[in-house]
């Protein structure tokens, strides 16, 4: 993994660092370059936008999580939306599998019954929940699911996917994404953590004295 820093950049009064550096990083293969983009003004991120990324990577992350997905024989791909959706459409299909299903976070009119559990995001702001439509349990209860989404960085939407499945009575026998983010989500997810298979890994960074961006040691 490598990292280009294309301009120094310099804070303005407590503004954080503006986002014109950035990362690269191998995802299975093919090498991205992200921004790092400010999430606070001491924190930033490299920030991959899936739905940006084009239709021959939305190809490439589905076929190469399900190399590292099958082995666990999963029945069902469930994702959260939004930037969860490509990805379990793309490893659904590399998986040779039909249905899939998405967590939503919207209060949808079909979704007033639906199980929920509450959810936090470090690139959304406020509580959030993730909800599970009542009429997809048949399709979860006692199967085999993998859960799949863009980035793990905290956990929280991981974590809040697990215990929906589980409420669901479903088998979580392994979690994919195409990046981790900083080492958070770890002890967020506790023993869960080891359910994660990832394609690449990015971390998160700090601003220095001299007003550029520095990957946060892990």
């Amino acid at each position: 993994m490598s990292h280009g820093q294309d301009n120094q950049i310099t804070p303005g009064g407590s503004s954080p660092p503006l986002a014109s550096t950035t990362w690269r990083v191998d995802v299975a293969g093919r090498e991205i370059e992200l921004p790092i983009t400010p999430v606070k003004p001491d924190l930033a991120i490299a920030l991959m936008m899936i739905t940006d990324m084009g239709v021959s990577f939305g190809d490439h992350i589905g076929a190469e999580l399900a190399k590292i997905l099958r082995p666990l024989q999963p029945e069902i791909v469930v994702g959260a939306a939004t930037l969860g959706i490509p990805v379990a459409i793309e490893v659904t299909r590399h998986l040779g599998l039909d249905q899939y299903i998405i967590l939503q976070k919207s209060p949808k009119l079909h979704l007033t019954n639906a199980l929920s559990r509450p959810l936090q995001s470090i690139t959304s702001h406020g509580d959030q929940a993730l909800r599970l439509d009542r009429a997809a349990l048949p399709l979860l209860m006692r199967r085999r699911v993998v859960i799949v989404d863009d980035v793990i960085a905290t956990g929280g939407s991981i974590a809040a996917c697990i215990a929906l499945a589980r409420d669901a009575a479903a088998e979580v026998v392994g979690v994919g994404c195409v990046l981790t983010d900083g080492a958070d989500w770890r002890a967020r997810l506790g023993e869960d953590a080891g359910l994660v298979r990832s394609l690449a890994h990015v971390p998160q960074f700090r601003p220095t004295t001299l007003g550029v961006w520095e990957p946060i040691e892990e």
